[in-house]
């Protein structure tokens, strides 16, 4: 319809059909929102941030419902409280999709919703895997299923244990709405996606322009473009490793957790100073080692385009605010003016000024051993960071995003100190 037929069909609509216009999806939904056609099990929405995946999925949990009072669907989120945020309560979660008189009742105390005609959605943690052994479901919506935490494959264990229960009815479907990442998960349903048995549905943030703030979307272009993280969060790009690098995504996927349940009883902040504040950047990470000779990847504090006095300052206030044993920065590139800053902040701290005999790669390599021995863990998501170690590659050379992995460097001169110099052993401080 042109804008004069729309006008005039919405001037003929009663004050009760106006109300109930807003909650028509297919009339407002993309074409990508919709649920494709055929014969598929699994339909994975994998777009970027703002894409609109999280109503894409509400939206076909609610119609689920709708269509089967008899329904048992699984709402399935990285923790219970994520399910209860984003999936039933979020901005386009379960209650703001529906109409006031289909709403359902939301019964936290039983993690679940009761619609009237009788369907019901339970809430489940993919943290917690043994749960979705037992219970059985027509219907299941999973979200941001490339954060789920990994250690010890919980999130594959999560997923089977759904999709062995996903037996009522005669055509049991799931829903899976994530932000793409390299992990397991993520691989195998898009392998999946040839035989048929996966619909794959991707899309970027910009496909939902005209939803979002212009200035969000500037400074996003302004921020991200032409990055890798770009590509992932804002383009929807499931991220290929480079082959023959140091370091995969599915490895440090691995060694994920945010836990932290073995606290630091050492902690070093690494520099790694750049030649000049209009080059690269300043490298800044956090590390400590547990009492169990976990290392750990705490903070990446780096800088971009930072002048000498503020790239230290940097420094400084990391290593206050982690209270750190030591700092490591590179001697010849900016070693005393960390020194002298420190100094100036009053914050007595040993410096350990190290000289970059070796290459960054060769220096990453015994780091790199660590994470495939299991004796590393990430403690949050370090984009950037993580981005610069995919791209350190085994004999040299570096093909990650920037012209130099100066975060990398900065995290492998840190569990250096940790864990493979003579300082690697945890002491004790007092008793």
């Amino acid at each position: 319809m042109d804008e004069a037929a729309r006008r005039s069909g919405l001037a003929r609509l009663s004050r009760a059909e106006k109300a109930e216009l807003r909650y028509h999806w297919r009339l407002w939904a993309r074409p990508n929102q919709l649920a494709p056609e055929g014969g598929w099990r699994t339909w994975l929405i994998s777009a970027g941030r703002g894409f609109g995946k999280t109503r894409a999925g509400a939206e076909w949990v609610r119609e689920q419902a709708r269509r089967h009072p008899e329904a048992r669907i699984a709402l399935v989120a990285a923790s219970l409280a994520e399910a209860r945020a984003v999936m039933v309560e979020g901005e386009s979660g379960l209650l703001a999709c529906c109409p006031p008189h289909n709403a359902p009742q939301f019964e936290p105390s039983l993690r679940r919703l009761v619609w009237p005609n009788g369907a019901m959605a339970f809430l489940y943690s993919a943290a917690e895997p043994e749960t979705l052994r037992g219970p059985q479901h027509h219907f299941a919506w999973c979200d941001e299923i490339a954060k789920w935490d990994n250690t010890g494959l919980r999130a594959i264990r999560a997923w089977d244990n759904l999709a062995m229960g996903m037996r009522l009815g005669e055509g049991p479907r799931t829903v899976a709405t994530t932000t793409p990442r390299a992990v397991e998960l993520m691989r195998r349903l898009c392998a999946e996606e040839a035989d048929g048995t996966v619909a794959v549905t991707r899309g970027a943030t910009y496909d939902n322009a005209h939803n979002l703030p212009r200035a969000f979307l500037r400074e996003m272009k302004r921020s991200f473009g032409n990055t890798a993280l770009g590509r992932q969060e804002l383009d929807g790009v499931l991220l290929a490793d480079v082959e023959g690098a140091l370091w995969s995504r599915d490895l440090i996927e691995r060694c994920r957790d945010a836990s932290l349940g073995d606290p630091p009883v050492r902690v070093v902040v690494a520099v790694d100073p750049p030649v000049s504040q209009h080059g690269d950047e300043c490298g800044i990470v956090v590390c400590g080692l547990g009492a169990s000779g976990i290392g750990q990847v705490l903070a990446d504090c780096s800088l971009a385009r930072a002048a000498p006095e503020r790239w230290a300052r940097a420094v400084a206030e990391a290593a206050y605010a982690w209270r750190a044993d030591r700092v490591v920065a590179e001697a010849n590139q900016g070693g005393q003016m960390v020194a002298s800053v420190l100094r100036a902040a009053e914050i007595a701290l040993p410096l350990k000024l190290v000289h970059a005999s070796r290459g960054k790669v060769a220096r990453a390599e015994p780091v790199a051993a660590l994470y495939e021995a299991g004796r590393i863990r990430h403690t949050a998501m370090f984009a950037a960071l993580e981005d610069q170690l995919c791209g350190l590659m085994a004999g040299g050379g570096y093909e990650g995003p920037g012209r130099s992995p100066d975060r990398a460097d900065a995290l492998v001169w840190a569990l250096t100190e940790l864990m493979l110099g003579r300082s690697g052993a945890p002491r004790i401080r007092n008793i």
